[in-house]
């Protein structure tokens, strides 16, 4: 049974509006308690994965990507939260492989339950862009940007457009620093929802 607090982290339209998240990430976060911080989180990267995708999608049209994938990992790479609730409010990665193991025990494919791990491990062998896109919405959605990882994504932008590193970075970083522009208004959202409740 979803709390009040859970529900209106899910519900609440936010300012600017928030999109929803993907009925199987409700269902996840209703299944397992999550606190209500963790529904507003992920709603908030998830939002912000949206409109990363979309812009990618129009800056970088000859890049191939898995839109749903990059959705669906930003609604749920923080998962592990529930058991580790600490790293809600502190560091830690013990929700990582946590998060893994839950996605998988809920019956959740191996290719999408990998993103609890991989938003943290960008540098891994294996790494997809889909996985990086969900580590850039984690990082950027409360204004943080991550050099080495924006490295990351320029390279394997400009490896598969045959564009100039130095426009591809340019491409880039317009996108994100539009996106970081609502970060205030984000962190706002998460803030008011309780870890616990």
């Amino acid at each position: 049974m979803t709390s009040d607090a859970l529900r209106r982290a899910l519900t609440e339209p936010g300012d600017p509006p928030l999109l929803a998240l993907p009925g199987v990430a409700v269902e996840l976060l209703a299944a397992l308690a999550a606190p209500p911080r963790l529904g507003a989180h992920l709603r908030l990267v998830h939002d912000v994965a949206w409109h990363l995708t979309a812009a990618f999608a129009d800056r970088f049209a000859a890049v191939p990507f898995d839109r749903q994938a990059v959705l669906f990992g930003a609604a749920v790479h923080d998962l592990g939260k529930v058991e580790h609730p600490a790293e809600l409010t502190g560091p830690g990665s013990a929700h990582e492989e946590a998060g893994y193991q839950l996605l998988l025990r809920f019956g959740v494919p191996e290719e999408r339950a990998r993103f609890a791990v991989t938003h943290a491990a960008w540098h891994s062998p294996g790494v997809q862009l889909e996985d990086l896109m969900v580590s850039l919405a984690d990082k950027v959605w409360k204004g943080r940007r991550v050099a080495d990882l924006e490295q990351l994504v320029v390279d394997r932008l400009a490896g598969i457009t045959g564009q100039e590193r130095s426009q591809t970075f340019l491409d880039l970083d317009d996108v994100l620093a539009e996106l970081a522009a609502g970060a205030d208004r984000r962190l706002a959202f998460q803030a008011e929802h309780p870890v616990y409740g």
